[in-house]
């Protein structure tokens, strides 16, 4: 048999195959034609349900939210904090907002600023509750919320815990404002530990990526004090 033929041969063999796969999906269609009709039907009604939603009820009440949530910002600011928490009888306080606008961005804003709060006011259970339920994504905000889950615990004595949030939160932002200040933090919490070797670390990461920042100006010394309580 000539190769062309072989060709041949395995060109008719692999159109028969597809033939029959063809055949089979037209038999599975027909046959399944009605529930494959509901089921694209489902479809269509959660896709355009989800829009729906979207734009007619959580685009609204995005806008609600965030018109309520500037007098709490504000007595946030003004560090009235009991205010920002539960209101002044005209607007809203972040609790509120997180009760009555739970879907939105803006009240998962206003459960860091809740977080916060709790710090502040030294409640600080409450505080990494709060804190640990922040959701968001943002660059500053987002590390920063970890940051303040490690200073309530080094509140609550529990130094390791607060390194690893540390840690953690400084391995989330990449700036030089945010970064280095939770690296010196870490670093801080490990002397106080005792761990001089992990300390420096911490320090010497500050001064090899964040050289500029206000932390790396001054970083030599402390580097110099955690070689000589490690040994090295």
């Amino acid at each position: 048999m000539t190769a062309k033929k072989v060709d041949s041969k395995k060109a008719d063999e692999r159109l028969h195959t597809v033939e029959e796969a063809l055949s089979r999906t037209e038999e599975f269609i027909e046959n399944n034609q009605k529930i494959i009709l509901i089921v694209v039907g489902v479809l269509i009604v959660i896709v355009l349900g989800f829009f729906g939603f979207r734009r007619y009820y959580l685009e609204p009440k995005e806008k609600e939210a965030q018109g309520q949530m500037f007098m709490a910002e504000m007595y946030f600011e003004q560090d009235s904090l009991s205010k920002a928490l539960n209101g002044d009888g005209n607007y809203l306080g972040f609790l509120d907002i997180i009760d009555q606008y739970g879907l939105t961005k803006s009240a998962d804003l206003a459960t860091y600023y809740t977080g916060i709060c709790y710090l502040k006011m030294g409640d600080f259970e409450q505080a990494i509750k709060y804190l640990k339920d922040f959701d968001g994504n943002d660059k500053v905000v987002a590390p920063m919320a970890t940051g303040a889950i490690g200073d309530a615990y080094m509140e609550l004595d529990d130094v390791d815990k607060a390194i690893g949030y540390y840690i953690d939160a400084a391995d989330q932002s990449d700036n030089e404002l945010t970064a280095p200040m939770l690296l010196m933090k870490a670093g801080t919490a490990c002397e106080i530990k005792g761990n001089y070797k992990k300390a420096l670390e911490q320090y010497q990461r500050i001064k090899k990526d964040y050289p500029r920042s206000f932390e790396g100006t001054t970083i030599d010394k402390y580097i110099s004090f955690a070689k000589t309580k490690a040994g090295e």
